[in-house]
C-alpha cells in the first residue's frame, strides 16, 4: 500500500508559478512510476505529466508542455510538479498517482491516488 498526500495548491495570478508536492509512504517509492492528473470544474480527469522511477524519463501532457516539469527525490520519497506561467484553464484539483514499474496516461493505469490539491488561476 502506497500513501500519497499533494500539497502547494493555492491562488495563483495569470503567469505566476507554484509548486505541488506530493509525499509518499509506505513500500519503496523508487518502484513506483510517477503521475500527475488534474479535474477542472466540470471536466473529466485529464493526464498532465507522468515520470519513471529513476526520473531519467518524463512525458507532458500537450497542453503543459514547456511550462510545467514534473521531478522526484527518491531520497525524499517525493514527487514535484512545478508549473510556471499558468493560465485560467490550469484551474482544477490535482492529484498525484503511483502505479508500479510502468507509468501511463490513463487514470486506469495508476493503482494509487492522493486527495488533491486546488490549483486557481485568476485572469
Amino acid at each position: 500500500q502506497v500513501q500519497l498526500v499533494e500539497s502547494g495548491g493555492g491562488l495563483v495570478q495569470t503567469g505566476g508559478s507554484l509548486r505541488l508536492s506530493c509525499a509518499t509512504s509506505g513500500r519503496t517509492f523508487s518502484m513506483y512510476a510517477m503521475g500527475w492528473f488534474r479535474q477542472g470544474p466540470g471536466k473529466e480527469r485529464e493526464f498532465v505529466a507522468r515520470i519513471s522511477r529513476s526520473g531519467d524519463s518524463t512525458y507532458y501532457a500537450d497542453s503543459v508542455k514547456g511550462r510545467f516539469t514534473i521531478s522526484r527525490d527518491n531520497a525524499k520519497n517525493t514527487v514535484y510538479l512545478q508549473m510556471n506561467n499558468l493560465k485560467p484553464e490550469d484551474t482544477a484539483v490535482y492529484f498525484c498517482a503511483a502505479r508500479p514499474l510502468l507509468g501511463g496516461m490513463r487514470s486506469s493505469d495508476y493503482d494509487y491516488w492522493g486527495q488533491g490539491t486546488q490549483v486557481t488561476v485568476s485572469s
